[in-house]
């Protein structure tokens, strides 16, 4: 299954084969990213930071907008790039073997809270994060902190209701009104968050969600689904007419709607925001010296706005906002008018339940 950070590098790449950017460009949205520097790179010595991200062709790196910054404010410091994955099983793995190599990991909320919760994790320092450079809570977790956002849309294909477009999930379940084939990932996240939508709990107060009703809602509808596992994918099924409306990633929906002037749309009315929380394993070579990496990333926003106007990426500095070009603001998730009619999603409560709630969607959708 493809992570929302993978895509994003592939979506640089293909930017960059067409000529839409430069070699400059790509190599400075992939350090925005955090595209490794080199593949497996590890600290070699006490004054150095490991960050492993999910990139996989490498160039520059990371560098570029926090590695070399925050290198100046603290001489003597390197940080290294590894994009070899920090996934949710890698990472117990090295902590529970006491061979633990990596300092900060792009990860996810619900991964900070189930690898927290099993004692896997440092608790992010909040006496050196400053929580004020994240725009809410859930940016800013007991064990992890995210300097970029994204969210799950609902994209259409508008040529399909000449009589009125879609508002919001309920619509995306409304076969008779909105016929055709529908588009989810294959994973509960998001999809089961859609479905509580659906059956009408408002956004302010949608979780917990009542997993037995949204597995019950998907089920209505689904011989007329088809599944994604990448962000190619998504994008694919949409362009030939095999779903005429989705849910995937904002950055998906974002090339969608351009390349096609317009045809394919997006609203972020009942949009799923999400963090990209980094996570810090516990036992990481560098020690605290980590909190001060990550304080960086978060509080330095002009970097934030460069991945957004680079992939999309939505930054989470409150100072942000007021720095994003007029032309970014439609595709910026946390775009004060944007974030305000999306629900955040939470990341407590998917870390505490996701394991059987995403079994039993597989179960249903594959069966």
């Amino acid at each position: 299954m493809q992570s929302f950070q993978q895509d994003c590098v592939e979506l640089a790449f293909r930017k960059f084969q067409r000529g839409e950017i430069s070699r400059r460009g790509l190599m400075a949205g992939l350090a925005a990213l955090g595209v490794a520097v080199g593949e497996g790179a590890q600290a070699q010595a006490a004054r150095q930071l490991v960050m492993v991200n999910w990139g996989g062709v490498a160039n520059q790196g990371f560098g570029n907008f926090y590695g070399a910054p925050f290198s100046a404010a603290n001489p003597g410091v390197t940080v290294v790039q590894d994009s070899t994955g920090p996934s949710a099983g890698r990472i117990r793995s090295m902590v529970e073997s006491g061979r633990v190599t990596w300092d900060l990991c792009d990860s996810s909320a619900t991964s900070s809270y189930l690898l927290g919760g099993m004692n896997l994790l440092n608790k992010v320092d909040y006496s050196v994060v400053d929580r004020s450079n994240v725009i809410g809570p859930t940016f800013a977790l007991e064990h992890g902190a995210a300097p970029y956002s994204f969210s799950n849309v609902l994209v259409y294909d508008s040529t399909k209701f000449p009589n009125g477009a879609p508002t919001g999930w309920a619509d995306f379940w409304d076969l008779q009104k909105f016929p055709g084939t529908r588009l989810l990932r294959r994973d509960a996240a998001g999809a089961l968050d859609g479905a509580q939508m659906a059956l009408g709990k408002d956004i302010a107060n949608l979780y917990p969600l009542d997993i037995r009703a949204c597995l019950a809602k998907v089920r209505e509808i689904r011989r007329s689904l088809v599944f994604w596992t990448s962000g190619s994918e998504s994008e694919q099924f949409i362009r030939t007419g095999e779903a005429v409306m989705g849910m995937i990633w904002h950055t998906r929906a974002k090339v969608l709607e351009q390349e096609s002037n317009g045809r394919f749309k997006f609203i972020w009315n009942q949009g799923i925001l999400q963090p990209g929380i980094f996570v810090s394993p516990r036992g990481n070579p560098g020690g605290d010296l980590v909190q001060k990496l990550l304080a960086s990333m978060l509080a330095n926003a002009e970097p934030q706005v460069e991945l957004l106007k680079f992939l999309g990426n939505g930054p989470t500095n409150p100072r942000a906002a007021a720095l994003v070009p007029a032309e970014f603001k439609r595709f910026n998730p946390t775009d004060p008018a944007n974030a305000r009619v999306q629900v955040a999603q939470d990341g407590r409560w998917w870390g505490q339940n996701y394991a059987q709630a995403n079994a039993d969607y597989i179960d249903m959708v594959t069966g």
